[in-house]
């Protein structure tokens, strides 16, 4: 039997178990979803975005899925506390797929929601139902997967011209004392000049195979500023699927930066669709792997009228026999004319063993446009080792100094002070192999 087949019974045979605790806007969504993933299955290595990934392989392991919704104990506050100086947040939790009620920081401006998803569909269907399954409906194969079987998430709204001026931190975690399998939403709404910072915390504390998806939606409306940073520090042993959604109306602004530092096996997908005029976007990463980690990230940013800006930038060092793959494709329609995109990736590869496949797409079908991509893959300049010895720094020092500031230009796009110091400091711990995970955090120790 096939792995698709195999989750396609367990659907089946627990389908009244899955929608019993969840609300009818989850529940319709589910039965579209289950449809199209019958048809289409699990990605196959044939397939063009999945040839570096094989993701299928993935979901052999027989995964536990807490679809009773037995509940998770544990005492977050016991066993996470973030301790960056100066990094002010409000700040909930993500078990598994399960929200806990946020803590600390100061109280949210009125009418803004940070809430269970499930919780926040069965009080305001009204409210959600029409962004839920908006974006991801028709999205590839292991967002159907995520749609069939989400039972839960978050869901962030701010209203018309609200500012949230603290950071609102989310720390997912995985914890089960079983391999363990889950899938969970986040759905973001931003309306009219609103603006808000989101910072995910992705973290895992088992040994275990694990595996989650991830399907976030993102909706910013006219002249909505949304800033998202996502910072994976997970184990050999965990999958993570994440897939993101971003729709964006004139003159709204999103920056995002995705920092993968520890990890096993990573996919990131983001698509983001700008709408209006004068939307702009600004998207960031940096992946280091060592050992056997795959590190896959792929973006599409879509370009669907005129006056609009995108800025691209991705940096991977990799050692050892670790893998990365990047696919960026900057898609300008024939409608966006007075289109400025720029797309970079460079990449270190630090062996003979380590592998990156880089694949930077341009498609342009308008005439009026300032646009250009570029892809580079290379190994530290020994010109500079060479320079930099020549002066006193011993070999490893200067190795790491060159690593260190290949890194610096990702994290200096971070619009958090605090967070960007922090991350100055675990990317050198990291590239001197110093860093398992963050400090001051007890289930990292």
């Amino acid at each position: 039997m096939s792995h698709e087949q195999e989750y396609i019974e367990i659907f089946d045979h627990n389908r009244e178990l899955i929608e019993e605790p969840c609300a009818t806007l989850l529940n319709a969504a589910r039965g579209r979803a289950a449809v199209q993933f019958r048809s289409m299955g699990f990605p196959g290595i044939k397939e063009e975005n999945w040839l570096h990934s094989n993701v299928a392989k993935r979901f052999a392991t027989d995964f536990g899925m807490n679809l009773g919704r037995v509940e998770v104990k544990t005492d977050m506050q016991s066993i996470f506390t973030c301790d960056v100086p100066n990094l002010k947040t409000h700040q909930a939790f993500i078990i598994n797929d399960t929200f806990r009620n946020s803590t600390g920081g100061k109280e949210l401006p009125e009418g803004v929601i940070l809430a269970s998803l499930n919780e926040t569909a069965e009080k305001y269907p009204t409210l959600l139902q029409p962004y839920y399954d908006a974006l991801a409906v028709n999205g590839d194969n292991i967002a159907q997967f995520n749609t069939m079987f989400a039972q839960d998430g978050m869901v962030l709204y701010v209203p018309k011209n609200c500012v949230v001026d603290e950071t609102i931190q989310v720390v997912t975690l995985l914890q089960s004392n079983v391999e363990m399998l889950s899938n969970r939403r986040l759905l973001v709404i931003l309306e009219e000049n609103s603006s808000a910072s989101l910072l995910i915390c992705d973290h895992s504390s088992m040994e275990k195979q694990t595996l989650s998806t991830q399907v976030m939606e993102v909706f910013l409306g006219r002249g909505a500023q949304f800033n998202l940073y996502e910072l994976e520090e997970t184990s050999h042993s965990n999958t993570r699927l994440g897939h993101l959604y971003v729709h964006q109306q004139a003159d709204s602004s999103f920056n995002h930066s995705n920092i993968t530092l520890t990890n096993g096996f990573t996919r990131n997908y983001i698509n983001v669709s700008l709408e209006g005029h004068g939307a702009e976007t600004n998207i960031c990463g940096l992946a280091i792997g060592d050992k056997e980690q795959h590190i896959d990230n792929h973006t599409l940013v879509d370009h669907k009228t005129g006056n609009c800006n995108s800025n691209e930038l991705y940096k991977y060092i990799l050692d050892e026999h670790s893998t990365g793959v990047f696919a960026g494709k900057m898609l300008i329609r024939p409608d966006a004319q007075h289109t400025n995109s720029q797309q970079t990736n460079r990449n270190l590869c630090l062996t003979n063993d380590a592998h990156m496949y880089a694949q930077p797409q341009l498609e342009i079908y308008a005439d009026d446009v300032k646009c250009s991509h570029g892809s580079t893959v290379g190994q530290l300049d020994e010109n500079a080792l060479f320079y930099m010895q020549q002066r006193g720094i011993p070999a490893d020092e200067a190795r790491h100094l060159l690593m260190y500031a290949f890194a610096g230009e990702v994290i200096e796009h971070i619009g958090i002070e605090a967070l960007r110091d922090r991350l100055h400091m675990l990317v050198e711990k990291r590239l001197r192999g110093d860093l398992n995970h963050c400090k001051g955090c007890s289930l990292c120790k």
